[in-house]
């Protein structure tokens, strides 16, 4: 690979990594109501997802599945679906079936946030269901590596740019929530500022998921 295509990869990568996406808004999210260290596990499980998104592409999985408009449909409906109940958590709205009325779930900041909480194996399954994440490997995968008499040395090269890329832009996010964290808990220790931002972050998973229903 030279230096040329490289360079270009490297400015794919940057653009597509440090952009607010999905994995960029919960980083965020998770790191300033739970914590630096809570928020890393789902950090380390996008490149994780993506590295093995990736592989499958590069191994041709990625282009059946675009191909095949019924696996494209089920992706992306998955996908929509999971980003949206992720925002409804977040937001912290709930229903109350008795009196059939709308109320925000009381959010603290000491209190019981579990309903943030995104485990390993949903960040990296998260990845599988991001239809934008198919197209930018398969980019990827027939602009570096189809073809090429060196696609298996190309491979060893560009999975760890992707990895690399995925793991610092999400762990600038993160830090960027943790670094909000007490001031997001207000003087007050109320959580009205931390509420807002909750429903900030819900708005843009919300706006994702309609993005990724019209692609």
């Amino acid at each position: 690979m030279n230096s040329v295509e490289l360079t270009a990869l490297l400015l794919l990568t940057t653009a597509a990594s440090f952009t607010p996406g999905p994995n960029t808004t919960l980083s965020t999210a998770l790191a300033a109501n739970l914590g630096l260290k809570r928020a890393l596990r789902f950090v380390l499980a996008v490149p994780v997802g993506w590295g093995l998104l990736f592989s499958l592409c590069a191994g041709g999985v990625g282009a059946l599945v675009l191909a095949v408009p019924v696996l494209r449909l089920g992706i992306t409906s998955v996908g929509v679906a999971y980003l949206l109940w992720l925002a409804w958590r977040l937001a912290g709205i709930r229903f109350e079936w008795r009196s059939r009325t709308w109320s925000q779930a009381p959010t603290h900041w000491h209190s019981d946030n579990s309903r943030l909480n995104v485990t390993f194996w949903q960040g990296v399954m998260l990845q599988f269901l991001n239809i934008k994440a198919w197209m930018l490997a398969l980019t990827v995968v027939a602009g570096w590596l189809a073809g090429r008499p060196d696609a298996l040395a190309r491979f060893g090269v560009v999975l760890p740019v992707l990895l690399l890329f995925g793991l610092c832009s999400n762990l600038s996010y993160a830090l960027i929530g943790s670094l909000l964290r007490d001031w997001l808990s207000g003087p007050d220790n109320s959580g009205a500022r931390l509420r807002w931002f909750n429903r900030c972050m819900a708005a843009v998973l919300v706006l994702t998921a309609a993005w990724m229903a019209t692609i």
